[in-house]
């Protein structure tokens, strides 16, 4: 009997399909080792979930604590009793099995809900109010999928997600899955299904592709061995799952594409590919040949001007999502008449509660004032949409105005948009700070650098006041703002 389709399968289609056909055949001994903050996201969720019903002022029937068949049980005898209030029930078919957080009467039947330590609504900002979250659509479109087959739907009432702003939104399963893609919610999640399904019964096979989940995944080693062995096209930056299945039908491998003739596909400013166009192909095609090339070089293409300042200064935040608190704000300073001397200077909110919070930006934001003139380096946009987002939480520290002049283009650079991603190409698979500064012969002072790492660590150093925790933290955010410096000499050389 074939394993059922869950909300965590579905989760995990959407986020990478080769997962879901790893999971359901892969070796298990290949797998790597969960990491710390995997879970923490799971922990978080839970507790979470806890925190949230233990606010309930109504009565409800909690089944958390019993064992799947039990749970199954006295979910469905519940419900036929038409209990108000289901807490961690489970409810089945042959081929579908759901574990919602909450199911609830209404009228005549019921809805699913889940409660979510994040948002329930993506996209947010002053030109728009948002969308729903298709990860969290295709769960709840399971279990309405559940409750319909089982008789027990209410009809004309819409699923839900309780989420950390203690919303409860909605979620319209006929609304559009996305602008370019004609499907409603419901039949994505159908079409989902479907596929993964297909791969269950070993009627459709696919392929690991290199994208950002990977990095979370506990299959990520066996599957950048098996792409780096087939020279996968997707290790190419900016090249994923659906160009690569686009172009493969010509270019197998990142060799093929490098060595090609692109004038049997490209056709004036068009391509043979479905939103592909002649200079992405050819973009995608230098890439290629710098990965195939042996000893190959980073390159501009197209010139650049670097700021001139007599004070050089390189930003960067940490922040918990979990949380929506910045806690962390971090500057390296370095003046022109001393280029071999860098001081760190940095604001750590101890406790991510608002006063915290709202100290570490103030401070950091009068640090800024008194290094006037300089120029700020930054690496990505999210630097200065923390700092809208700051400036928003507490007006009285700054104006939106003086938010903007921080990063005017005369004082301020992204080291990303503007200058790695625009105007190089590198020999890399990828374009993150750690990769380049990795690439120039920079290292971080801890074994498993990253930002994902950082939030884990800040949670454990809220819970036990480890001063060892505050100090991995700070060293590692200390290297970050190291790096971008390593990146813009290099970047200079390369210039000249």
């Amino acid at each position: 009997m074939n394993t059922p389709v869950t909300a965590s399968t579905l989760y995990n289609y959407v986020q990478c399909p080769h997962r879901v056909q790893l999971d359901f055949f892969g070796d298990p001994s290949q797998k790597d080792r969960i990491s710390a903050f995997v879970q923490l996201l799971w922990e978080r969720g839970n507790a979470f979930e806890r925190e949230t019903m233990e606010k309930l002022d109504v009565p409800f029937a909690d089944l958390r604590s019993f064992e799947p068949p039990e749970k199954e049980y006295r979910t469905l005898r519940l419900m036929q009793q038409g209990e108000k209030i289901i807490d961690g029930g489970r409810i089945r078919t042959d081929t579908l099995l759901g574990e919602p957080d909450l199911l609830v009467r209404k009228g005549s039947g019921y809805v699913a809900g889940d409660i979510k330590s994040g948002a329930a609504i993506e996209g947010v900002d002053d030109e728009t109010d948002g969308k729903l979250k298709k990860h969290y659509a295709i769960q709840l479109a399971l279990y309405t999928d559940i409750l319909s087959q089982l008789g027990l739907l209410s009809p004309d009432q819409l699923p839900f997600i309780w989420d950390v702003h203690g919303q409860e939104v909605d979620y319209d399963l006929e609304a559009s899955a996305a602008k370019r893609d004609g499907r409603s919610l419901w039949n994505y999640y159908e079409d989902c299904l479907k596929t993964v399904l297909r791969i269950q019964k070993r009627d459709e096979q696919t392929l690991p592709a290199l994208c950002s989940v990977c990095k979370l995944c506990h299959w990520r080693s066996h599957c950048r061995a098996r792409l780096n062995r087939d020279d996968d096209l997707t290790l190419i930056p900016e090249l994923g799952r659906a160009k690569r299945d686009a172009l493969s039908p010509f270019f197998k491998t990142v060799r093929d594409l490098a060595r090609s003739d692109l004038s049997g596909v490209v056709k004036g400013q068009k391509t043979s590919f479905p939103r592909i166009s002649a200079k992405t192909i050819r973009r995608f095609q230098a890439r290629a040949r710098l990965l195939a090339t042996s000893g190959a070089r980073p390159y501009f293409t197209e010139a650049i001007v670097f700021p001139d300042a007599d004070r050089e200064i390189f930003f960067d935040v940490e922040t918990d999502p979990m949380r929506d608190c910045c806690y962390l704000h971090g500057f390296l300073e370095r003046d022109k008449s001393n280029p071999n001397r860098e001081k760190y200077y940095a604001f750590f909110a101890d406790e991510p509660n608002e006063e915290q919070e709202r100290k570490a930006f103030e401070q950091a934001l009068d640090y800024l004032k008194s290094r006037r003139p300089c120029v700020v380096y930054y690496y990505s946009h999210y630097e200065k949409t923390t700092l809208r987002k700051l400036q928003k939480r507490f007006p009285d520290i700054a104006s939106e105005a003086e938010i903007q002049r921080l990063f005017s283009p005369t004082s301020a650079m992204d080291l990303y948009t503007d200058v790695v991603r625009k105007k190089t190409e590198w020999p890399t698979h990828d374009y993150s700070i750690k990769t380049s500064a990795t690439y120039l012969g920079f290292k971080w002072r801890d074994k498993e650098p990253s930002g994902a790492a950082t939030i884990e660590w800040y949670h454990r150093w809220v819970e036990t006041g480890d001063i060892r925790l505050r100090q991995r933290i700070m060293d590692y955010h200390e290297d970050d703002c190291i790096a971008m410096r390593v990146l813009l000499d290099g970047l200079r050389d390369l210039a000249r």
